[in-house]
């Protein structure tokens, strides 16, 4: 199985990209929204990847995030979202925005992707809600950059810094560590998860703090 690749970015299409990995051309198919992500031809990147396997078929699909990764082998559970909707979905809504539409019970957002009808988000929705938490709580830090761009030549491997790895962030995210928070004080992950999904949506650039307080107005007891 192949999890992860890193290597230079030797051309972009409108749904994947080649990714030279010491001489070796992966075509590795992407969301759009991960492939705006990615930096321009000719640089280095590095990506999680899934594989998929058919009689007639091996096919690459690329993220930048293990949380991304994880809701697309998900998302590909559930009957009737095969890989073209799973990235459909992830791609209109972003990882994030998948597990708050999950958590929240939101069919509707997931029916916005394209190729997305009713029946199959809710089906989506009503089969993965009890996982959100456990996927949300992930984080998402990106795909571990390539510190060092390794180029073979004349079989030697020359160690080059790229600008991009020291820019990447890392570690997870303020939903998850509002999850967490939220868990640790003896919350359901469910309810928790709800309840993060919601202020998340509420406020999109919330850091931790703000989302734990705002989390736990939304968890505490109507008068």
């Amino acid at each position: 199985m192949i999890g992860r690749l890193a290597g230079r970015i030797d051309y972009r299409a409108t749904d994947h990209v080649l990714l030279d990995v010491r001489g070796v051309g992966y075509l590795v198919y992407c969301t759009d929204r991960t492939l705006r992500a990615l930096p321009a031809v000719g640089e280095h990147t590095a990506l999680y990847t899934e594989l998929l396997v058919r009689e007639d078929l091996l096919q690459l699909f690329g993220f930048t995030t293990l949380i991304e990764k994880e809701w697309h082998r998900l998302l590909m559970s559930v009957q009737g979202v095969g890989a073209k909707a799973s990235l459909a979905i992830l791609g209109a809504l972003g990882p994030e925005g998948v597990g708050r539409a999950i958590a929240l019970g939101d069919w509707n957002s997931i029916k916005a992707a394209k190729g997305i009808g009713p029946k199959t988000a809710q089906r989506v929705v009503n089969e993965l809600k009890d996982k959100a938490p456990e996927v949300m709580a992930m984080g998402t830090g990106p795909a571990p950059g390539v510190g060092v761009a390794e180029i073979v030549e004349e079989d030697v491997i020359e160690a080059i810094p790229t600008a991009q790895a020291a820019s990447q962030p890392t570690g997870p995210g303020p939903q998850a560590e509002a999850l967490s928070a939220l868990t640790n004080l003896g919350y359901g992950p469910g309810e928790a998860a709800g309840a993060v999904a919601q202020a998340a949506g509420d406020a999109p650039e919330a850091e931790t703090p703000a989302l734990i307080r705002a989390a736990l107005k939304l968890l505490a007891p109507k008068t």
